[in-house]
């Protein structure tokens, strides 16, 4: 088992549920550090019960993760599928986002047995509603967004606030309307800062005490750009300008308890899945089950924003950004 690209919440509940439930079965369980970098350098340690013991409340992996350009290479392939016969591994469990998914995808072509599970706070990997970490994000995310309008309020501030996704605007999009924000800017939906600038102008005019525009890393135009132009034309505005960059904290701090539970259900359902012989496939949920759908339809399909909800949020912000 390995944990490959961005951490994410629940992550080691999961690597919990899969050690757990393989060791149940009379498997023995390898884990692999620091992802596909340590597959190839040959980083692998045996896992018992007592490892993972007490790890589900904590962030991160305790597998360690990174990333690394050599797994894409026809060499570094071949030294990991080296690597997995040098020792005795039969089956592989490789929990991460699209590019991590990818890259079990590769050693599945190759002949070599996996199985994947979702772990990215993008949320953007198709076939499952919820990946790992997501939840917990969007409440830390949530919880600063909610922060930062008691002191926009207080001294009558805009505020510029950027949540990760540099392709996907999930994230922004879902913190944006549960904290009310007055504008969300997403990778899917070209907005332009004149439209914010009105959106500002109108709020103040209607006597908001605060402005917050909830802004994806990936948006166009990003939070820096906006920055620049709204203080350009601050006497506009009415408002003061701020910006707050939340960054790295929404990856990490303890899971959700519906991060920990989806960590385990996806855990448990990978080793069964493989105990009846499946592989090239990723365990995601899916309404209320755990369903398992194979690896090159899962990587070959990009994961759409609904921009039903983005309507929603843009007529319930009564500023559009447009």
């Amino acid at each position: 088992m390995l944990t490959s690209g961005g951490d994410a919440p629940g992550t080691n509940a999961c690597i919990r549920a899969v050690v757990r439930a393989a060791l149940s079965s009379g498997y023995e369980v390898v884990g692999i550090r620091r992802g596909y970098a340590g597959l190839m350098d040959g980083e692998f340690e045996v896992l018992d019960g007592r490892f993972v013991g007490g790890i589900a409340h904590h962030g991160g992996t305790i597998l360690k993760t990174a990333r690394t350009e050599r797994f894409k290479t026809e060499e570094g392939q071949k030294q990991a599928l080296d690597n997995l016969e040098k020792h005795r591994i039969d089956v592989l469990v490789v929990l991460g986002g699209d590019g991590s998914l990818t890259g079990a995808l590769r050693l599945h072509e190759a002949g070599f047995p996996v199985m994947g599970a979702p772990a990215t706070i993008d949320n953007d990997v198709a076939f499952t509603d919820m990946a790992m970490g997501v939840d917990t994000a969007m409440n830390t995310a949530l919880r600063a967004i909610d922060k930062i309008k008691d002191t926009a309020s207080s001294h009558r501030r805009a505020f510029l606030v950027e949540t990760m996704g540099r392709d996907s605007g999930y994230l922004a999009l879902m913190v944006g309307m549960a904290s009310a924000a007055e504008a969300i800017v997403i990778p899917e939906v070209p907005s332009t800062c004149e439209g914010i600038l009105t959106s500002i102008k109108q709020a103040h005019q209607k006597g908001k005490a605060h402005f917050i525009a909830v802004i994806a890393e990936g948006a166009d135009p990003d939070c820096r750009t906006l920055d620049e132009y709204l203080r350009e034309r601050q006497d506009e505005l009415g408002f003061g300008v701020r910006v707050s960059i939340l960054g790295y904290i929404q990856r990490g701090g303890a899971p959700t308890a519906f991060d920990r539970l989806l960590g385990t259900r996806l855990g448990a359902a990978a080793v069964s899945q493989l105990a009846k012989g499946e592989t090239g496939k990723m365990v995601g949920l899916i309404g209320s089950k755990i369903v398992a759908t194979d690896l090159a339809e899962v990587v070959s399909t990009k994961r759409q924003v609904d921009l039903d909800l983005y309507n929603l949020a843009q007529m319930l912000e009564t500023y559009p950004t447009t």
